[in-house]
C-alpha cells in the first residue's frame, strides 16, 4: 500500500483530536454560564485559542516520527491529498479538516509548494453533498398551541438547568418588543413559523438564542440574550431585531462564541442568511473557528484581487512608529507589518510587539479591540503595488519583504478591518458627531480598563470609527494588563520653581501612569480636550483606575453589553420589574 493513505489518516486523526477537544471545552460553556463562573469563562476562552496550533504541532511530530520526509515528493503528496479528499466526502467538518491539512503541510514544506496541487487553496468539497441547514435548527408552529405556549416550548428545548425569574413577564416583553420593532409583528400566530438554531451561543456573561420569524412577507431574524442574575435564576435581557445590532453582536471586536457545532458549515450558512453584512470568514471566526475564518478570508481576498484593478497604497492617517500599514482601497481591510526599526520613543523589541498582539488575540476584546488575522509568507502581485508604497516598504520593512518574480512576498503580517482613524474622523465631524465620538472613545477606554487592558498609547490616531460609528482600538504595540501598571496622582509642587520647570519635580518609575495628563496627551485641540474632560472626568483621576484594579483583583467581571443599554427590558419597561 502506498504511504499516501496512512499519511492522510494521521493528518485526519490529528484534526479529529483537535475537534474533539474543541467540542469538549465548548460543551462546558453552559455549565460555566449557569454557575456564573465568569473567571472560568475567561480562562476557557483564552485557552481554546491555542488548541489548534497545539494539535498541528503534535500531528507534524507524529508524521516526522513515523515517516521520512528528507525531500519533497510531488507524486506522494498529490496522492495524499487525493486520499484525504476521499475521506472528507461525507465528513461533517470537511471544510475545517481541509484547513487543518493546509496548516500541517505548510509547516512541513517550503512556500514554493503552496499551490492547489498540494493544499486546498480553493476548497475542493464544494460539489460534495452539503449538510442541510435544517440539521442545525428546529421549526415551531404557533398555529398549533398559540404564541405564548410556543415560546415556552422553545425556551424549554434549550434545557437550561436554572429556572427563569419570571417567564411570563419575559414572554410578554418579547412579544411587545417584537410587535413594536418588526413589520412582521402584525401577522397572527397562524401565519408565522419560528426557526430556532439548536445550539446556544455563549460568550462572556450571556447566553444568546438565535432564530427567525418566517411570514408571508419574508423573514425577521432575532437574538434573545439570556442573563444569569447570580441568584440561581435566569432572565431575558432584551430582544434584538435590528440588523446593525445583530451584526455588532457577531462583530470583529468581540471574543469568539462558545457554540456546539457538529456540522459548522450548516450553522454558518444559516447565520449567513441572517447576517447579510457578514462574510463567511467573519462568521466562522465569531464561532471560534478562527483558523477557518483565516482560510475563508484568504479565499475572499484572492477572489477580490481577480475582479479588481486598483493598487495597494499607504493607508491614510498618521504613519505608525512600529507598524507599516497599507491597504487596497476597494477592499475593507488594512495590512500591518512590523517595521525593522522603531521610533526611538518605542523602547521595546519586535518580540514584544508579537507578544502584545497575541495577548489581545487571547483576551476578551469587549467590543473595543479589533480582531487581527495573522499570516506568514503572503504573496502579493507586484503589479498591484503603487511605486510609492513599494519604495516605502523597501525602506521600513526590508527584512520582511522579498521579491519572487511577479510577486512581492511578506514574511509576516497582520490584517484588520479598515476603520476611519478617529483623528481623521473628527476633522470633518459636525458637533453632534464629535460629541458622540468622544463619548464613545471614553467608553472604549472604560470598557477596556474593566477587562484588565491598559491600551498604553491612547492617542486618537490609534482608535478607529466603524461603519456603525463605534470607536474601536487597533494599535496594540503598547498594550499591557491594567494590573501591571501603577496609577499615581501628580504630587503637589514644593515651590514655584518646581512647578515651572521643564522637567518633572517628582520621580517616575517604569509602569507609572498619571491619569491627570491623559486629556493633554490625547489631543492638542482645546475643544476636544474640554469635551473629553466634561464627558469623562473620572478618567483623569488616579483613584478611578486604582478602583478598577481592585475590582479585577477581587474577580469582579463587569457587565459590558453588545447592544444599547436603553434596549434592555429592565430599563425599557421598568414598571414590569417592580
Amino acid at each position: 500500500m502506498s504511504r499516501a493513505n496512512p499519511i492522510a489518516v494521521v493528518i485526519l486523526n490529528g484534526f479529529k483530536k483537535h475537534f474533539e477537544l474543541f467540542q469538549e471545552i465548548t460543551a462546558k460553556a453552559q455549565a460555566r454560564f449557569e454557575q456564573a463562573d465568569w473567571t472560568a469563562v475567561q480562562t476557557a476562552s483564552s485557552a481554546r485559542i491555542n488548541y489548534y496550533d497545539q494539535r498541528v504541532k503534535e500531528t507534524i511530530e507524529t508524521l516526522r516520527t513515523e515517516f521520512e520526509f528528507s525531500l519533497f515528493d510531488h507524486t506522494l503528496w498529490f496522492e495524499v491529498k487525493q486520499y484525504y479528499l476521499e475521506l472528507l466526502q461525507f465528513h461533517p467538518q470537511a471544510e475545517l479538516a481541509e484547513t487543518f491539512y493546509n496548516s500541517v503541510f505548510c509547516q512541513l514544506f517550503d512556500r514554493k509548494y503552496f499551490n492547489n496541487d498540494h493544499i486546498f487553496v480553493e476548497t475542493t468539497i464544494a460539489d460534495n453533498p452539503p449538510v442541510p441547514k435544517e440539521f442545525v435548527y428546529r421549526s415551531y408552529f404557533p398555529a398549533v398551541d398559540g404564541m405564548n405556549t410556543t415560546i415556552e416550548e422553545i425556551i424549554a428545548a434549550y434545557n437550561f438547568s436554572l429556572p427563569f425569574e419570571n417567564m411570563e413577564r419575559d414572554i410578554k416583553l418579547m412579544m411587545r418588543t417584537f410587535i413594536g420593532q418588526s413589520k412582521l409583528g402584525k401577522f397572527p400566530a397562524h401565519q408565522v413559523r419560528l426557526d430556532m438554531l439548536k445550539p446556544i451561543f455563549f460568550r462572556n456573561k450571556a447566553a444568546y438564542i438565535v432564530g427567525r420569524v418566517v411570514s408571508p412577507q419574508g423573514n425577521q431574524p432575532f437574538i434573545i440574550p439570556v442573563l444569569n442574575n447570580e441568584k440561581g435564576q435566569l432572565y431575558v435581557d432584551t430582544l434584538v431585531t435590528n440588523s446593525d445590532i445583530m451584526t455588532i453582536i457577531f462583530g470583529f471586536s468581540r471574543a469568539y462564541f462558545f457554540v456546539k457545532a457538529t456540522a459548522p458549515s450548516a450553522l454558518v450558512n444559516f447565520l449567513y442568511d441572517l447576517l447579510p453584512h457578514k462574510t463567511l470568514a467573519e462568521i466562522y471566526s465569531s464561532l471560534g473557528f478562527h483558523k477557518q475564518g483565516k482560510t475563508e478570508f484568504y479565499r475572499e481576498f484572492l477572489h477580490h484581487l481577480d475582479k479588481s484593478q486598483d493598487e495597494f497604497v499607504i493607508a491614510p492617517g498618521v504613519k505608525g512608529m512600529v507598524m507599516a500599514v497599507f491597504t487596497l482601497p476597494s477592499f475593507p481591510y488594512v495590512f500591518k507589518v512590523i517595521k525593522d526599526k522603531f521610533s526611538p520613543t518605542k523602547e521595546f523589541t519586535r518580540s514584544t510587539v508579537l507578544k502584545r498582539y497575541q495577548l489581545v488575540k487571547q483576551h476578551d476584546r469587549v467590543g473595543r479591540m479589533a480582531d487581527t488575522i495573522e499570516y506568514s509568507d503572503v504573496a502579493f502581485p507586484r503589479s498591484r503595488f503603487s511605486d510609492e508604497l513599494l519604495a516605502h516598504l523597501k525602506d521600513v520593512i526590508p527584512s520582511s519583504l522579498h521579491c519572487e518574480g511577479e510577486f512581492i512576498v511578506i514574511k509576516h503580517l497582520y490584517i484588520e478591518r479598515r476603520m476611519t482613524p478617529l483623528n481623521l474622523y473628527l476633522e470633518t465631524a459636525n458637533e453632534k458627531e464629535t460629541h458622540h465620538a468622544i463619548q464613545d472613545y471614553g467608553m472604549a477606554l472604560k470598557e477596556m480598563i474593566a477587562a484588565n487592558i491598559f491600551p498604553g498609547d491612547m492617542l486618537l490616531k490609534n482608535f478607529g470609527v466603524t461603519r456603525h460609528k463605534r470607536v474601536v482600538f487597533y494599535d496594540y504595540d503598547e498594550v499591557q494588563y491594567l494590573l501591571d501598571m501603577n496609577f499615581r496622582a501628580i504630587p503637589q509642587a514644593k515651590n514655584f520653581e518646581d512647578e515651572m520647570s521643564d522637567e518633572p519635580w517628582y520621580s517616575i518609575s517604569p509602569g507609572d501612569v498619571f491619569p491627570e495628563q491623559i486629556a493633554t496627551f490625547v489631543t492638542a485641540q482645546p475643544k476636544i480636550k474640554a469635551l473629553f474632560t466634561e464627558l469623562h472626568s473620572e478618567l483623569l483621576d488616579a483613584n478611578y483606575w486604582q478602583a478598577k484594579q481592585k475590582n479585577i483583583k477581587h474577580g469582579k467581571v463587569e457587565d459590558i453589553f453588545p447592544y444599547p443599554d436603553k434596549s434592555r427590558f429592565i430599563l425599557k419597561y421598568p414598571q414590569q420589574y417592580r
